[in-house]
């Protein structure tokens, strides 16, 4: 007899990929590590910042492989970024205020107490105050990566409830980039980004399906914001917010709307290509002369600190102020401690720290290099914790028949239809 399977959704396509993509993410980091610490690390270096195109704006200066990754292919992840926000708010997880009450607190606190960590450690500093949104971020894909070693012992609640927290820090970050990061503005730039998002938003309205349209504005849209002095990448969040979306109630993810198929389409080249590529070139820091001095300094340690302390006590701490005061329920099939272990996990703090890393120290290639260290330091501590603690806490006592319950409720509506222990099953 014929087996005939359901379409497969957008959730376990974006989980699929993020764990895949995750494990070669810490691949190319290692790698670029490994190389940037060997005979080779000239070659490295002087690969990734080479010349290959014009001079497209005179704060950038001429185009190098490294500013191409930075500020052009990171534009396309933060498009995706997009995307996964808008799906989340219109018609996933987040769809509800009562679904984002828990990942809201958790992603706050997540994002206020390492900042006051690394203040505390590096605030005093002359010049290092405005890194104190490095530790601020969580790495989807390397979080998930470590998630996917874990296999069936990780709880479907619990990757939920991290890609969420990850895609409302994701939000937090975006905005501290544009408000806190941006240089000098052009407003006849700026002025035209918004015009053309603006068409891009009327396209919509009309009922523009046509994604090679959409795409080419985005490219304008790019180069408008770049000119702007507006980070460009938030073009790409900026146009998600431009692609349209359609309900499929009660059914897997349409087929049909535009904002699922490009969400398909970039899901593979974001995780496989464009992450992993800014990892590698990103990573490569020189630790061969390294002293205890440095990797003590104030820089390193409040960042280090900041990931690995900052983000368990924010996270977890609030969750469990949430629940006790009865903002929230407690994520479903689920212990206390496996919530500890994720929260551990939103201590990666990896590709959008590096990135706002280089965006707080630009022109100091020494503190940005001290930002890496300090980077690579606390994702790894939080990585190989997180992981420990998941590794060897006790499964919930109803994980088999809620993991059941998820699958099913992933096949009838591409979706889980809610996370939290009030939806049925006690924790």
């Amino acid at each position: 007899m014929t087996r005939s399977f359901p379409p497969r959704s957008a959730l376990r396509e974006f989980l699929a990929s993020e764990s895949a993509g995750g494990m070669l993410l810490i691949f190319a980091a290692i790698l670029a590590m490994i190389i940037a610490n060997s005979p080779l690390a000239t070659l490295y270096h002087g690969a990734i910042h080479m010349v290959t195109g014009p001079v497209l704006t005179d704060k950038l200066g001429p185009m190098t492989v490294h500013l191409w990754i930075n500020d052009g292919l990171m534009a396309i992840f933060f498009l995706l970024v997009g995307l996964e926000i808008k799906r989340e708010f219109v018609d996933g997880r987040l769809a509800s205020w009562d679904r984002r009450r828990l990942p809201f607190i958790a992603a706050a606190a997540g994002m206020a107490v390492p900042a006051v960590i690394y203040i505390l450690f590096a605030g005093g500093t002359p010049g290092l105050a405005q890194g104190w949104a490095i530790p601020a971020a969580t790495d989807i894909a390397f979080a998930m990566g470590v998630l996917a070693l874990l296999g069936k012992r990780a709880p479907t609640s619990l990757k939920l409830f991290l890609v969420t927290v990850a895609i409302v820090d994701d939000m937090g970050a975006v905005a501290i980039i544009a408000l806190f990061y941006t240089a000098k503005i052009n407003l006849l730039a700026l002025g035209a980004a918004a015009v053309i998002l603006g068409l891009m938003f009327a396209m919509g309205r009309l009922r523009v399906k046509s994604l090679p349209l959409y795409l080419l504005m985005f490219a304008f849209l790019w180069y408008a914001m770049l000119l702007s002095g507006v980070h460009a990448t938030i073009a790409g969040v900026l146009a998600a917010m431009a692609i349209p979306f359609e309900h499929t109630p009660g059914a897997p993810d349409s087929a049909h709307s535009p904002l699922h198929k490009l969400e398909h389409a970039l899901h593979p080249w974001v995780a496989f290509a464009i992450v992993p590529l800014f990892g590698f070139a990103n990573a490569g820091v020189d630790v061969r002369g390294l002293g205890v001095d440095q990797l003590f300094a104030p820089l390193p340690l409040g960042i280090a600190a900041g990931l690995f302390l900052g983000k368990q006590i924010g996270i977890f701490g609030s969750v469990w102020l949430a629940v006790k005061l009865g903002i929230a329920g407690r994520l479903r099939g689920a212990t206390w401690l496996q919530v500890y272990g994720v929260a551990m996990l939103c201590g990666i703090g990896f590709t959008m720290s590096l990135f706002i890393g280089g965006l707080a120290f630009p022109g100091d290639a020494l503190l940005v290099e001290e930002a890496k260290i300090g980077i690579l330091m606390g994702s790894l501590f939080a990585a190989l914790a997180g992981y420990a603690v998941l590794r060897f806490a006790p499964l919930h006592p109803d994980h088999d028949a809620t993991e059941s319950r998820s699958d099913a409720e992933i096949a009838a509506d591409g979706d889980v239809r809610d996370t939290s222990e009030s939806s049925g099953i006690a924790a």
